[in-house]
């Protein structure tokens, strides 16, 4: 059982990492070229759309199965415990924390927007207010992913 929630875990994670690396080298690059009712229109959007089952449940299950996996490795005084410790950590601080600390509440800020009703002046200031900073914890929460991944990889191959 402890193998299971390990690959689990790591499939969950796998699946997260190469989300955010995805969006990162590919969404956001084609989102800055729109114009800014476009750009903030499209983020509305994608922001609705994340919150289904799927990406969910990979983005809530990683952090649950790494914890467990922490844990049991833990309780077996195994060698995988430290690398599986790190990526936890990486995972729960830079990626899940940072979402829900960072990422989330611009994202409410830009729900919250009125599109339709404004102006090109408060378009390009609304655009500058959550694209910018929404883009540098991106790029965090992708950094943060990547290596918690590699860390799992690490306690695979090497433990």
């Amino acid at each position: 059982m402890t193998e299971f929630i390990l690959a689990a875990a790591t499939f969950c994670s796998a699946l997260i990492a190469g989300f955010f690396f995805s969006y990162a080298v590919s969404v956001n690059w084609g989102l800055e070229k729109l114009e800014d009712k476009a750009y903030l229109q499209a983020m509305q959007h994608i922001n609705r759309v994340i919150l289904n089952p799927a990406f969910l449940g990979c983005f809530l299950g990683a952090n649950i199965l790494l914890i467990a996996s922490t844990f049991q490795y833990y309780l077996i005084d195994s060698p995988r415990f430290f690398p599986l410790l790190a990526g936890t950590i990486f995972y729960t601080v830079g990626v899940f924390g940072i979402t829900g600390v960072r990422n989330v509440p611009l994202n409410n800020q830009l729900e919250q927007f009125v599109i339709d009703d404004a102006t090109d002046t408060s378009l390009r200031n609304m655009r500058s207010i959550f694209e910018r900073p929404w883009i540098f914890w991106n790029t965090i929460r992708t950094w943060s992913a990547l290596v918690a991944l590699m860390c799992l990889i690490v306690a695979i191959l090497f433990f």
